[in-house]
């Protein structure tokens, strides 16, 4: 598990290493130079024309070291220094002094509005005029060339943060507008957002050898999934268990003309490890779910094309509640006497989320330790509009802690807020997986999860890890283009299988 630290944490870190390694602080800024350019080299060869654009602080040093090392790769290169205003730092003028030694770079600087055109020349436009420690919106000079780089026709590719971007909150002013983000050491938590695609693009980290004892050590409520911490959730089995030892849960999805839903969600509960899996169905439903679920027990209601009730919960170790549900006011009854009536942890999507949020007084309802997996317009019928990202995910902090419970919001990096206030951050996935039909099979992941008993926050961390994981082994068979929702739960025991080795 990876903490994500804020800039001043970072900036700590930097000094941190700095005191304790011990290691100069140039030395330290010639390690993150070699790091981002064996990135670099590894994406575009020196048949490609570098422009490198560089502020006077630290980040125009990462950008200068950087100049000297692709210049000795073989890159022809070229800087720009800009003149804003701000102080020359001590290693900003170590690295500029290397770089003329070195001869073979041209370097100009730019105090003033440019003209746009003197970027034009360059494939590769890199940004290093400011890093993390920038604490306002730019102006003067620096929003002047900022608008002409992101009008250039070169590839923009960001040193550490896209200069004018913030890493802890709203970026308000303007902002280099980068196709690829080469972050040191850590990623920053504004990286996770989708608002912040526009200006970070493609992020990677690179290891400069910050500090491991400071990073562990760091207090931090957001947190990046890995596949190591995935792989330490995930349960062996042993030689002797049984079908009684994995739980029987209840799968409550489906309507007249919703039931594909129902199936998904079963389908994925089952690959899963659910030792026992009842659907509880529509009469509409019957014959769709035993034919295509064999493995699946049913529960038949009385109604014939929703859910309107007769559900005994006290037979389930869990229950997964939304697929398909429809809200007709026959469900959000039986789904009020369902919420009364189960006291332990459920799964709760799609149509279900929306009846609570078209109805809160059933909120206080919800089972403390439930999953609740809403997409960002469900989670807006929970908890309302809000401003920015940033707001977005407190909100999400705060209707965790409300239902004790864990919260789900599904996306590019889904996001899983715990009660205690901690967010974890996912790391696989792909936009081929945005089609109809995969919230389904991640509610039937968590549901299979929770009924072996898994806690209910490692149960969400491994299932939407697996889900994504899953999503992605689809994506390189398949294409992400051709991906469908079905692919997902085919390629579920690969995911499993693959974790577990």
């Amino acid at each position: 598990m990876q903490p994500i630290l804020t800039a001043s944490q970072i900036k700590a870190l930097d000094a941190y290493t700095i005191a304790h390694e011990p290691i100069v602080s140039i030395d330290l800024m010639e390690r993150a130079c070699r790091a981002f350019v064996a990135w670099f080299t590894e994406r575009f060869n020196n048949s490609f024309t570098v422009g490198i654009v560089c502020g006077t602080g630290n980040n125009g040093g990462d950008g200068l070291g950087i100049a000297r090392l692709l210049k000795e790769w073989g890159y022809p290169v070229r800087v720009w220094l800009v003149k804003g205003g701000a102080p020359e730092s001590i290693d900003f003028k170590i690295n500029l002094d290397r770089l003329k030694h070195l001869g073979g770079v041209q370097i100009d600087e730019i105090t003033a509005a440019p003209e746009c055109s003197i970027f034009s020349d360059e494939d590769i436009l890199i940004d290093a005029i400011f890093g993390t420690g920038l604490s306002r919106p730019v102006e003067g000079v620096y929003t002047d060339v900022i608008a002409c780089m992101n009008t250039a026709r070169g590839t923009r590719v960001a040193v550490d943060l896209p200069s004018g971007f913030m890493a802890d909150e709203p970026t308000t002013g303007p902002s280099v507008e980068a196709r690829y983000t080469v972050s040191f050491q850590l990623p920053k938590l504004a990286f996770f957002f989708p608002s912040s695609f526009q200006y970070v693009g493609e992020w990677a980290v690179v290891d400069i050898s910050l500090n491991k004892a400071f990073i562990r050590q760091a207090q931090t409520s957001h947190f990046f999934m890995d596949r190591n911490t995935a792989r330490s959730l995930l349960r062996r089995r042993s030689k002797f268990d049984h079908k009684g030892n994995f739980g029987h849960a209840l799968l409550v999805a489906g309507s007249l003309g919703k039931m594909g839903a129902a199936v998904l969600s079963a389908r994925a509960t089952l690959r899963s490890g659910v030792g026992l899996l009842t659907v509880h169905t529509p009469q509409a439903g019957i014959s769709i779910v035993q034919t295509a679920v064999p493995e699946a027990m049913l529960s038949i209601d009385g109604h014939a094309s929703v859910f309107a009730g007769a559900v005994q919960p006290e037979r389930y170790t869990t229950i997964g509640i939304g697929p398909g549900l429809g809200k007709a006011p026959e469900t959000v009854k039986a789904f009020h006497k369902l919420l009364e009536n189960f006291p332990h942890p459920m799964v709760i999507d799609a149509d279900a989320l929306n009846i609570l949020g078209e109805n809160r007084e059933l909120l206080h309802l919800v089972p403390k330790g439930s999953i609740l997996t809403p997409h960002p317009k469900e989670f807006e019928r929970l908890v309302g509009p809000w401003q920015n990202d940033f707001e977005r995910l407190e909100k999400q902090k705060g209707l965790a802690a409300q239902l004790q419970s864990v919260v789900v919001l599904k996306g590019a990096f889904t996001s899983i807020a715990a009660p205690d206030g901690k967010t974890f951050f996912n790391p696989t996935g792909n936009p081929g997986m945005a089609t109809g039909g995969s919230g389904d099979v991640l509610t039937g992941i968590l549901t299979g999860l929770l009924a072996q008993r898994y806690d209910t926050l490692e149960g969400a961390l491994l299932g939407v890890y697996l889900h994504g994981f899953a999503g992605d082994l689809g994506a390189w068979e398949k294409g992400m283009d051709s991906l469908i929702a079905s692919d997902i739960v085919e390629f579920l025991s690969g995911a499993f299988a693959r974790l577990g080795g």
